[in-house]
């Protein structure tokens, strides 16, 4: 909750505090705002006892969970895309953007206005959906379930809250299913869009 409330209090400070001017170096601050939270969150992992044997312990897992993700986001994105009377290839493309609004809409902006303005507020909504359910996910369905909703943000932003409510061997699957995902964005996207 606090985390939400953030979001909304930068928001309404965005729309009434905030001088322009600033904006162009908010980049830079979230940058080395999020790298100081990853270096912390890999501390902590790397604090942990034991973490490097089971890590092993998660073998095909590391490639198996965020191909299953990839594909469920996929689907779910043809799936909304239909429901909406989108054509299959803009909501697997939007679906494709895996929680990554910023790259997603960029991508999708050369295709059409309105599609790159959809694909970022789905993929913000994603991360806030994953920020408010992970908590929930690992208290009453398990650890591994944690990773989905956060996709390509697995690696970042969501890390945090999924180490604190899993565990360190969840943390390292969650970072590497989201560099997958990640890395898989700027190729999904325009190959979906492409169809």
């Amino acid at each position: 909750m606090i985390i939400i409330l953030a979001v909304l209090i930068g928001v309404l400070a965005g729309i009434w505090l905030v001088p322009l001017e600033w904006i162009s170096y908010t980049d830079l601050v979230m940058d080395i705002g999020l790298c100081l939270l990853l270096l912390l969150v890999g501390i902590d992992i790397g604090k942990q006892k034991g973490i490097l044997g089971e890590i092993r312990k998660l073998g095909k897992s590391l490639i198996i969970i965020p191909v299953l993700i990839g594909i469920g986001s996929l689907f779910g994105g043809v799936i909304a895309g239909w429901i909406l009377g989108m054509p299959r290839n803009e909501g697997a493309a939007i679906g494709a953007g895996f929680g990554w609004y910023s790259l997603s809409a960029v991508i999708l902006a050369d295709y059409s206005n309105e599609l790159s303005a959809m694909a970022f507020l789905t993929n913000v909504i994603r991360e806030l959906m994953a920020i408010a359910f992970i908590p929930l996910l690992a208290k009453y369905v398990n650890y591994e379930v944690c990773v989905a909703p956060a996709g390509a943000t697995a690696m970042d932003t969501t890390l945090p809250i999924i180490t604190k409510y899993t565990d360190a061997r969840i943390g390292v699957l969650a970072f590497v299913s989201g560099v997958i995902l990640s890395t898989a964005v700027p190729i999904l996207v325009p190959l979906m869009i492409g169809i």
